[in-house]
């Protein structure tokens, strides 16, 4: 390893966690952290460090101090340090992290920052797909051939409403924003409104569970706000129900 002790400005406002990105994917989590763990303990008291595995997160990490200054010099200093002989890239974090907030505040805060921290994730990867959905429409009428949303107009479940009545890009289901009413698809068919209550009514703001007439197997859950059905959501998306163990599906309805 050599250090490179070179500073390169932040694009964020300073706060206690460091966001790194470059490092080296093939070395296995558990080593990566010990080597950060290492590292940044000599400019503060690290009290947590997020290395995911998944692929899209994978070369990055956050690394959570107890305060801004020890935030603000380990930037400075490991700046362009190579590590797995990778030069780490390091800035202030977006987000305040999970740790900070608990610090901060209290669980129920806590859990509201997740919330929002989830509903914006959401937000960003239907905006992502919509865009695809377009470049592929694009692509599409290009070449002559028929829209692609004809190819997405049969995975609209029932009752959805359309996001785009007028025929333009259709998100899949997976990527909708969230907003306050859940659809529920998969559900075993006994599952009647006092059954579902008693799974989706525990989650704030809870209003109502209206089944479809004629429809078995779906449903869709209102709340008052966001809030509750992200947390809904979050909590009850791939639940096994029914004596068969039917995995649910629960996405947020169309608007």
């Amino acid at each position: 390893m050599a250090t490179l002790a070179t500073s390169s400005g932040s694009n964020n406002p300073p706060s206690s966690t460091v966001y790194i990105k470059n490092l080296e994917e093939r070395i296995k989590v558990d080593q990566l952290k010990e080597a950060l763990t290492e590292i940044f303990s000599e400019y503060g008291n690290v009290i947590d460090l997020v290395a995911k595995t998944n692929l899209k997160a994978k070369g990055q990490a956050f690394v959570v101090f107890d305060d801004a200054e020890a935030a603000g010099r380990a930037i400075k200093e490991v700046q362009g340090f190579e590590l797995f002989d990778k030069p780490m890239v390091l800035d202030y974090a977006k987000t305040r992290s999970d740790a900070t907030v608990l610090i901060d505040c209290n669980v129920e805060e806590l859990e509201a920052h997740k919330r929002r921290r989830l509903a914006e994730k959401e937000r960003k990867q239907a905006s992502e797909a919509a865009e695809a959905q377009k470049k592929l429409k694009r692509a599409a009428a290009a070449n002559g051939a028929e829209p692609v949303a004809r190819a997405a107009k049969a995975s609209r479940g029932a009752g959805l409403k359309s996001s785009n009545p007028a025929g333009g890009p259709i998100i899949p289901e997976e990527y909708l924003p969230p907003n306050k009413i859940l659809f529920l698809q998969n559900l075993p068919d006994d599952y009647d409104v006092d059954s579902l209550t008693s799974i989706f009514g525990r989650f704030e703001g809870f209003r109502e569970v209206r089944l479809v007439p004629g429809r078995k197997g779906i449903a869709f859950v209102e709340y008052e706000a966001e809030a509750g059905a992200i947390s809904a959501k979050e909590s009850t998306a791939g639940m096994t129900l029914g004596d068969e163990g039917k995995v649910i599906k629960v996405v947020y309805q169309r608007k």
